[in-house]
């Protein structure tokens, strides 16, 4: 009975065991099919938005800014040359390469002794020359005295031929007494054509003293010349450059010494493409005296000097394009004659043209706007002017929208964007022209943009300045040094930057960043 009974229980617990195994099994099987038939959980798509520095297009009158590269020359030169031979006999102290000599000044002296000698013996030969003039002049009117004399004697003769021919015909003279008195009057006149002789030989030896006279001043003035030519003088205030002697060389006639430089007369002499050349034009066809800015950059620090279009050259070189043309230097500050400058010449205002950063003009000929949705549309724009790291464009439909001010590869029309404060953009703009290069709007961080929101890359603009301890800017300069890919401006400008007490922040975090080099 007991037997009975424990196996009842145990096929009791068999049947409970079978049926909550049965009852999982079910709903497992359940779950599976449930889980099989219903539609997968996705959620929704966000679309990709991208956040962009933007300026606004404002309508102005600008005068563009032509941007040349130039040579510095000077428009007053004087080669110093010994008009004379022999030896040098002084040198003035300031004689020198940089040495500054004023107007009139005595430079240097030849050995005056031959030319002194020749002086001298001109002047004696003036001396013998005058007094000949004052014998031919006292010979002459000797002269003049014999022939007025002969002519006298010729007349009273004359008269007594007359005379006995009177007699003659009257019975009381005598043939042979005629005859006599003819012959006189003869020789008279012969003695007069004699005496005109002697006062024509007179007049012709005080010419010829008057020849002799005049020769003598041309020898005594050509010595004296001479003399005055042992000296060398300075034609007007400048420096002197390229000297080539010291005192007591020798020297050959119309050998060079040195140059003479006036500093304050300078020209700056540059090209331009015939386009550029035309823009320049007046409306009489001819070159207008434009206002143009020489600048030079030394270390970091840049020389400015103002002056203006004087003039441009008259035939194109052979192998040459374009114009060269001149323009005079008012008041050069730093600049000295073989300096490489740059040269901006300001055209004339254009009216209604916007500037917009360069990268906001794309290779179609297009811009990219905002709508009132914050999507992207392209405008075609027409380009009047490129200015360094600005564009200057015309386009009824730009004016008051906001443009995208750096473009990407990743923008076009259609896409969506988060558009940064104006003046934000207008902020990063100046500090582009500054030369503060920062990384372009609109490429965010690809985990900002995998989340669909991106993020600007630009810097903030708060020009911060830090000071740097030696050992990290030392660092630095090394690292910008060894970059064998950073164009060669850009490294100049950055080290001239890294030479100062204060660097800005944003700068020495790129750069690190870039570099991998620690803070």
């Amino acid at each position: 009975m007991r037997f009975f009974r424990q196996s009842l229980l145990g096929l009791f617990l068999l049947a409970v065991t079978a049926g909550l195994l049965a009852m999982a099994g079910n709903q497992i099987f359940s779950a599976v099919q449930q889980a099989q038939n219903r539609q997968p959980f996705r959620p929704p798509a966000r679309e990709r938005v991208f956040a962009v520095n933007v300026v606004e297009a404002r309508a102005e009158t600008i005068a563009p800014v032509l941007t040349a590269f130039g040579e510095v020359s000077s428009k007053r030169t004087l080669e110093i040359r010994a008009t004379s031979g022999g030896a040098l006999i002084y040198l003035a102290p300031g004689f020198e390469d940089g040495g500054q000599v004023t107007a009139d000044q005595l430079l240097a002296q030849v050995d005056p002794v031959d030319a002194q000698a020749a002086l001298d013996r001109a002047r004696a030969d003036m001396l013998d020359a005058e007094a000949e003039v004052r014998d031919a002049n006292r010979a002459i009117e000797i002269s003049r005295d014999d022939l007025a004399a002969a002519q006298e004697q010729a007349s009273l003769r004359q008269k007594a031929y007359e005379r006995q021919v009177d007699l003659r015909d009257r019975g009381v003279g005598t043939e042979a007494a005629v005859e006599n008195a003819e012959l006189s009057a003869s020789s008279s006149r012969a003695a007069v054509l004699a005496k005109r002789q002697a006062l024509a030989n007179a007049a012709a030896r005080v010419d010829q003293a008057q020849t002799r006279l005049a020769r003598a001043e041309i020898a005594l003035a050509e010595a004296g010349r001479a003399l005055a030519d042992t000296k060398v003088t300075a034609g007007f205030n400048g420096s002197l450059s390229g000297v080539s002697v010291i005192e007591g060389g020798l020297v050959s006639p119309n050998e060079k010494l040195a140059e003479l430089i006036d500093p304050d007369s300078l020209e700056v002499s540059f090209r331009l493409s015939t386009a550029q050349y035309a823009r320049l034009l007046g409306s009489d066809g001819k070159m207008r005296r434009a206002p143009v800015k020489v600048s030079l950059d030394v270390g970091g620090v840049e020389l400015v000097s103002e002056g203006r279009i004087d003039r441009d050259s008259a035939a194109v070189e052979s192998g040459q394009t374009g114009r060269l043309v001149y323009a005079s230097i008012a008041s050069p500050i730093g600049l000295k004659p073989g300096d490489f400058v740059t040269v901006e010449v300001r055209e004339p205002p254009v009216d209604g043209v916007i500037r917009l950063p360069a990268q906001a003009y794309g290779s179609d000929g297009s811009v990219l706007v905002l709508d009132q949705d914050n999507r992207l549309e392209s405008l075609v724009a027409q380009l009047v002017r490129r200015q360094g790291d600005d564009v200057l464009v015309k386009g009824e439909a730009l004016e008051g929208r906001l443009v995208v001010a750096e473009r990407t590869p990743l923008l076009g029309a259609g896409i969506g964007v988060r558009p940064i404060d104006p003046e934000a953009g207008a902020a990063t703009q100046s500090a582009r022209q500054t030369g503060d290069q920062r990384p372009a709007a609109g490429q965010g961080d690809r985990q900002g943009d995998r989340q669909g929101g991106g993020r600007s890359t630009a810097g903030d603009g708060s020009g911060e300045m830090i000071t740097l301890d030696p050992a990290r800017k030392q660092r630095l300069i090394d690292a910008i040094n060894a970059n064998g890919t950073m164009p060669a401006n850009a490294k100049d400008r950055i080290l001239g930057m890294l030479e100062g007490d204060e660097v800005p922040k944003d700068m020495v975090e790129r750069v690190e960043s870039r570099m991998g080099l620690g803070g």
